[in-house]
């Protein structure tokens, strides 16, 4: 076996493929929790830094929390459409290749790891950060820990 299938597990096999499908209600939630995670992050960042601007920093964060969620509504009627579009299964990769061609479709997969990566790297900060808020006595090893 291969290091890479050890890694990511073994290829399916054709008659393995209808178990992994999902349907809408399931899709919805599975898919939405990348951007939900994305997004879930951005108003406490953007608050951190907007008070940095004083008194006047925080009256700032409505128009960002309105347009975050303006941003999660437009995620998740895309994934509707998406799941509806392609019942079959159709990811990033998929749906920008047929529909635009095979560099947009790498380009599309390439962000979605992207993405990913990023989106792992804020959990675990922010996983530290509540642990080092809890036990004061880690705050020395906040790096060594994320």
């Amino acid at each position: 076996m291969a290091i890479l299938d050890r890694i990511l597990g073994r290829h399916l096999a054709s008659s393995e493929e209808d178990e992994q499908k999902i349907g809408i209600l399931a899709g919805i939630p599975i898919l939405g929790l990348d951007g939900l995670s994305s997004a879930g992050y951005g108003p406490e960042a953007a608050l951190a830094v907007l008070l940095s601007l004083g008194a006047l920093g925080p009256k700032y964060i409505v128009p960002i929390t309105i347009v975050v969620l303006a941003l999660l509504t437009i995620l998740y009627f895309s994934y509707r459409q998406t799941i509806a579009a392609y019942p079959t299964g159709g990811g990033s990769y998929t749906v920008a290749k047929e529909n635009l061609g095979v560099h947009a479709g790498l380009l599309a997969a390439a962000a979605l790891m992207l993405d990913y990566i990023l989106t792992v790297a804020v959990g675990i900060s922010a996983g530290i950060g509540a642990l080092v808020s809890a036990a004061p006595r880690l705050q020395p090893y906040t790096l060594t820990l994320a």
